[in-house]
Formats: structure tokens, C-alpha cells, sequence
């Protein structure tokens, strides 16, 4: 073994940060050191290079509840999200703690002695390694690094053009002045056209079913007059809770009365159209929230289109010409370059193979317990956000839940915590529960969630911060072992 600690992080993204920063606050006693795979820290914010790479949530809410957001802008790109996260690192003095280019192949867990053993590939050496630790934390997202999802699309090898997906951007592409075609309505395109559109000669949105897009401003009044009023910290907070309870109310109006708010979204996407007809191109045949919702800060996108710098097509590809792309509708779309912003790939656990006192762990059928740990699964938490809210904002109560629980098992002087099902019929649903292809996709390689308490997942903060903050760590389904 190259070394024991109480807790290896497996991933040093924004959970993986987060994570360690919670232990330097509430867990000092605790030894630890973060294995990344990749040669940099920041996950998604360092690997993605595509042109305007955003988050699409409120910095108050997506960053740390430790660590104030200066800057005026809502809407963080990747370089100041990699920034915050550096600032992170250094004030906690992190750095000496990660581990770059060590990519967790096996994690073995022994319950004779309690221990995780994890065999890594030290990618710039190519050799195998070994840690060890009492706790594994494994902050590793769901996302696989190793490429995105595009489509089989008849005809591809005919297009004389460059195709490209938005995970492998390449930095020396050059789009100026070219036609661009983006095929995709989620996310990434949301995010893609109206910064292409500043330079390119043409972009076209080509989507086969429309989503839900939002205009939000990029500077927030309230949020700028409360940092006036009141000192940093306190106002960090402050904005914080008010963009919790917007989110969550937006989300719970969007499932109560979804007629409604479809007809104000699609009514608010068309104010920002202009003359540009909102149907069929923003309006979805999903209710609001069916699909994760896209936000376009400034109302980027809609200004692009209103300004005649993109346009949204929505028809189905028939097949890539040697000049673009034929439409099932008999239109050809010319091309320079192609952009599949077809969706990602996703990957459990990192795709590191688990095991318990030598026999496989199978992720797939195990359940979630409280959103953090899986059935059967020794001194494990994973940490994932939400789908409907900020990521952080589950990754952040689940550091506090975890730092309870290493304090607890101290106290108690517990070998090992471990969740188990109870005997019993108990229905499962799928983990995450979004309708979105890419979810469907991966359905079956994740674990799964229950129709009750604690093995429900309930998309929640408040509720979750009641559960993981301040709600009593027994229950029946939690064991300890001595």
C-alpha cells in the first residue's frame, strides 16, 4: 500500500473539493488525500472546451455554502467556476492533498478489517498502485469522461465538412465565418449557439423536439442590493436561501400546474422572439420539468435568433449530405462544420470495479439510501446532485450528513455502517427521474431508488436539510457493526 488514510476522495470536481473543504472545517482530525484520474482539478469545468462552456445554475446556489460568489454575474463560465474552485483549494490548502493522473480501476472493500483497498493506474507512469482508507467518498459524477453520445447518423462518412462533439472540442477549431450546424435542443446547444453566433457566417439550432428555455437576467438586482445592505457572508446566505426557494417553488408550480406554466413559458420564450415564432421550436409535447429546463442568462439565445444571427429548425435528420444535413421534410441545411450536441455518456462509480470480501459488487442492483449511500455497500458515500436544482446544493448537505456520521461512528467506536434493504417487497424506480435520453440510456447501469423513506429520493433541499442536517443518523435501515 502507498499509504493509509481515514478517507480517500475519488474525484477532485466540484463535489471532490467540496468535500475535502467540509473535512478541514468540521473533521480536522481526519487524514485524507483525493485521487483524480485527469491531470487536472474542476471535473466537467476543466474537461469541456467548447466556446461559452456555463453552468446553468445560479452561482449562489452552485457554489459552496462556505464560500461566497464576488463576482456580479449570476451565471458563472468555466474559467471563473475553475477560479472559485482554486480560491477553494488554496484557502483550505488543499493542493498537497490531490493526487492528479490516478485512476481508480478496483476498490475492494475487506470487512475483516474494515478497510478499502484500491488498486489505481498511475496514467503518467502507467503502473498499478495501491491505497487504502476506512472511508471511500467517491465524488466521481455521473458523467463518462471518455466521450459523449452521438447517433448513428446514415450518410456521416459522405460529409466533406469537420464533425465535431462539444466533450472533444478542439481548441483550434475555427468557426469564423463558417456555417454552423448544432444539432441539439438541451443544454450545451442552449449554451453553444448564441456564442458561435458572434463569430460564424450561419448557425442553425437544428433540434428533433423543442425544450424548455428561460431568459434569466445574468446580474441579479436583489441579489447585488442585499450585497450592498448586508457584509459578504451574510448576504451570501441570504441570496442563497431566496434562489433556494425560487428554484423549488418554480419546480413545484411546473409539477402542480403544468398547463399553466407551459403557456407562460412558451409565451415568455416568444416575447423574446420577436417576430420568430415560438411554436412549434420552444414549445415541448413534455410537461415543464419532465426534461431538465434550460436557462439562457441575458436571454443570450433568443437574442441571437431575434437579431437574425441563428435560427431553430426542427425537423428530423434524414441523413449528412458531402454539403450538410437532408431533413426528413425534404430541406438541406449547407455546412461547414457539424456539432453533435447529442448528449453525454454516463458512467457509475467512475466505472471502477467494486467488491466486498472478494465477491463483485453489482451497482446496478443495489439502492440508494438517503440519496448518499447504496444497499449493502460498506463506509461508502457517493455524493451526487440534484436534477432539478444545483448540483452543490446535495453535495453540500451531504459533506454535513457525512461529517455527523465520521464524529458518530468515533463516539461509538463502530468498525462499520453498512445499509440494508429490510425483508419485504419494495418497489424501485429508477434513480434519476428525468424523461431525458440520456438517463433512459443508462438506466440499467445505475442503482435504483424506493417508493418510501429512506430509499426515496425526493429532489428536495428543505426536506433533505431536515433529513441530513438536523434529523437524528439511526434508523433501522442503517446498521452499525462493531
Amino acid at each position: 500500500m502507498e499509504g493509509h488514510t481515514d478517507i480517500i476522495i475519488v474525484g477532485a470536481g466540484l463535489s471532490g473539493i467540496g468535500a475535502a473543504c467540509h473535512l478541514e472545517r468540521k473533521n480536522p482530525d481526519k487524514t485524507y488525500r483525493i485521487l483524480e484520474a485527469r491531470a487536472a482539478l474542476g471535473g466537467t469545468w476543466s474537461l469541456f472546451k467548447y466556446p461559452g462552456i456555463r453552468s446553468d445554475s445560479d452561482m449562489y446556489t452552485f457554489g459552496y455554502s462556505f464560500k461566497t460568489w464576488e463576482n456580479p454575474k449570476s451565471f458563472a463560465d468555466a474559467p471563473n467556476i475553475l477560479s472559485y474552485l482554486h480560491e477553494a483549494v488554496e484557502e483550505y490548502q488543499l493542493a498537497d492533498k490531490i493526487q492528479y493522473q490516478t485512476s481508480v480501476q478496483k476498490a475492494h472493500f475487506d470487512t475483516t478489517t474494515a478497510t478499502w483497498e484500491l488498486q489505481c493506474l498511475n496514467t503518467q507512469t502507467n503502473t498499478l498502485e495501491s491505497y487504502s482508507s476506512k472511508y471511500l467518498f467517491v465524488c466521481t459524477g455521473y458523467y463518462n469522461y471518455q466521450s459523449g453520445y452521438t447517433p448513428d447518423f446514415k450518410g456521416r462518412e459522405q460529409f466533406q465538412g469537420t464533425v465535431v462533439h462539444p466533450q472533444q472540442w478542439p481548441e483550434e477549431l475555427d468557426y469564423r465565418d463558417k456555417k454552423v450546424v448544432v444539432i441539439g435542443s438541451g443544454a450545451t446547444a442552449v449554451t453553444l449557439v448564441p456564442k458561435l453566433a458572434e463569430k460564424a457566417a450561419e448557425v442553425v439550432m437544428l433540434q428533433r423536439s423543442p425544450t424548455y428555455v428561460g431568459a434569466f437576467p445574468n446580474r441579479d438586482a436583489v441579489a447585488l442590493g442585499i450585497k450592498k445592505i448586508f457584509p459578504k457572508k451574510i448576504a451570501h446566505k441570504l441570496i442563497r436561501f431566496k434562489n433556494i426557494v425560487t428554484q423549488i417553488l418554480f419546480f413545484q408550480a411546473c409539477k402542480i400546474w403544468p398547463n399553466t406554466l407551459k403557456r407562460l413559458l412558451v409565451k415568455g420564450a416568444q416575447k423574446q422572439l420577436g417576430d420568430f415564432p415560438a411554436q412549434p421550436h420552444f414549445e415541448p409535447n413534455y410537461k415543464p420539468w419532465d426534461q431538465r429546463f434550460c436557462v439562457a442568462p441575458d436571454g443570450d439565445l433568443f437574442a441571437a435568433i431575434r437579431a437574425g444571427k441563428a435560427e431553430v429548425v426542427t425537423d428530423i435528420i434524414d441523413c449528412f449530405t458531402p454539403k450538410g444535413i437532408r431533413l426528413e421534410s425534404g430541406k438541406e441545411i449547407p455546412a461547414d462544420i457539424i456539432v453533435t450536441a447529442t448528449g453525454l455518456r454516463l458512467l457509475a462509480f467512475g466505472g471502477a470495479q467494486i467488491s466486498i470480501d472478494q465477491q463483485a459488487f453489482k451497482v446496478s442492483e443495489s439502492l440508494a439510501y438517503r440519496g448518499l449511500m447504496l444497499s449493502d455497500l460498506p463506509n461508502c458515500i457517493f455524493f451526487a446532485g440534484y436534477t432539478n436544482a444545483s448540483w452543490t446544493l446535495k453535495s453540500d448537505l451531504t459533506s454535513e450528513y457525512a461529517s455527523r456520521l465520521l464524529k458518530l461512528m468515533d463516539r461509538k467506536k463502530v468498525k462499520y455502517f453498512v445499509p440494508k434493504v429490510p425483508e419485504g417487497a419494495l418497489e424501485t424506480i429508477p434513480l434519476l427521474n428525468l424523461n431525458s435520453g440520456y438517463i433512459h440510456r443508462a438506466a440499467h447501469e445505475f442503482p435504483k431508488q424506493g417508493q418510501r423513506v429512506p430509499w426515496r429520493l425526493y429532489q428536495n433541499y428543505f426536506r433533505d436539510f431536515w433529513t441530513l442536517r438536523i434529523k437524528k443518523l439511526t434508523d433501522a435501515q442503517l446498521h452499525f457493526i462493531h
